[in-house]
């Protein structure tokens, strides 16, 4: 057997995975990560102790992780190395090899999706220096929305715009594309049907699948839009961004402010961490909840309603998975879509969390093996 590496990398941290090839599926080996890089960097494999690292940049980070996972493969070959991209651009709808000229088309989207593209990049760069010998494959999160309506793909722009590549491309594609398989595999009478799925981490969009394709997502053109996030705003009258220019706010500092600083962080002045927020006796992080928990219903209602209706949702996704108060808050607001909560399952997370007409199912995400999966088509 050979073996398949997975990097999925963030703006501080990076998710790995190891992978034996065989018939079927990619079998999991190991799954770790790490965390804080520039900071206190710590490296953990599932089940162990967090040890220490000096990672100062993603490059670093990665290094740490190939001594971690040499001993782990016994003298297995890396194959292939799948990454995580955020953005894949107007042309790139399928995984793809990384030569020199995709590196280039994608170091051009680097603007788009600042906090991630980056890293992502870093990460292709390190690993093709640590194993020459092995493909890099890169697995792109706008990939799965390819195909939208037109009227979920566009903006009110004069149509050349569009044409160049300014669109609603969406993002958590690996995510979306991982529940849709699972749908199809665990849950066939509803996977045909009108599906939300909320993505909810630091990060968070909903994507509507009708038959497991995306038919509308709360992201658009960057990773800004939609839901209220960790430190981004999700939706913003684009008014503001013009006025605070015409205040002398420089790009810098606008990117600064729409990519760290808003949010949950900004909003309740304490942190984007959800379990702090939750734990919380301010009235800010209070009020900051309440924001979240509204903009996630009224963009539940709208992927609705680009569906002509819902049978079923999904959360999924860090917080999607373990806050049940998020979601027993954010059901309650919709019983008018047909959605009831069974309180008893959700607090236990049960698979099915629902006792109404419309299914609701909490399905923790695997962006690695959908990753995997596309390596291995490649070796």
């Amino acid at each position: 057997m050979s073996a398949i590496l997975t990097l999925n990398a963030g703006s501080s941290s990076i998710k790995f995975a190891v992978y034996l090839t065989g018939d079927g599926d990619p079998e999991l080996l190991y799954v770790g990560q790490v965390e804080n890089i520039g900071g206190a960097a710590e490296l953990k494999l599932a089940g162990d102790t967090p040890v220490s690292i000096g990672a100062k940049d993603h490059e670093t980070a990665v290094q740490a992780i190939l001594t971690a996972v040499e001993p782990l493969l016994e003298g297995r070959q890396v194959a292939g190395v799948g990454h995580r991209i955020v953005h894949g651009g107007p042309d790139l709808g399928e995984p793809a090899r990384l030569s020199p000229e995709t590196l280039a088309m994608l170091e051009k989207l680097v603007p788009l999706a600042p906090l991630h593209q980056p890293h992502n990049l870093a990460a292709v760069r390190a690993a093709q220096v640590a194993f020459p010998g092995a493909v890099q494959i890169g697995c792109f999160d706008t990939a799965f929305h390819r195909g939208k309506p037109f009227v979920n793909d566009a903006y009110g722009l004069p149509l050349h715009f569009y044409e160049q590549g300014i669109r609603r491309y969406g993002f958590h594609g690996l995510s979306y594309d991982y529940i849709a398989g699972e749908l199809r595999r665990t849950h066939p009478e509803i996977a045909k049907r009108r599906v939300v799925v909320a993505h909810l981490g630091n990060g968070a969009s909903l994507c509507g699948l009708l038959n497991g394709k995306s038919i509308a997502t709360t992201m658009g053109f960057s990773a800004l839009d939609g839901l209220v996030m960790g430190t981004r705003p999700g939706q913003l009258d684009p008014g503001v961004m013009l006025y605070l220019m015409d205040q002398g706010m420089s790009s810098a500092e606008l990117t600064r402010l729409l990519y760290h600083d808003s949010g949950l962080k900004g909003l309740s002045g304490i942190g984007n961490d959800m379990r702090e927020l939750l734990a919380s006796q301010s009235p800010d992080a209070s009020q900051a909840l309440e924001y979240y928990v509204a903009r996630l219903r009224r963009e539940i209602g709208s992927m609705a309603a680009a569906l002509g209706g819902i049978d079923g949702l999904v959360f999924s996704g860090g917080v999607g998975e373990n806050a049940a108060e998020i979601r027993a808050r954010v059901v309650e607001g919709l019983g008018f879509l047909g959605l009831s909560l069974d309180q008893t399952a959700n607090q236990q997370r049960e698979t099915r969390i629902g006792d109404g007409k419309v299914d609701i199912l909490v399905i923790p995400t695997n962006e690695e093996l959908v990753i995997a999966r596309s390596v291995a088509d490649h070796i």
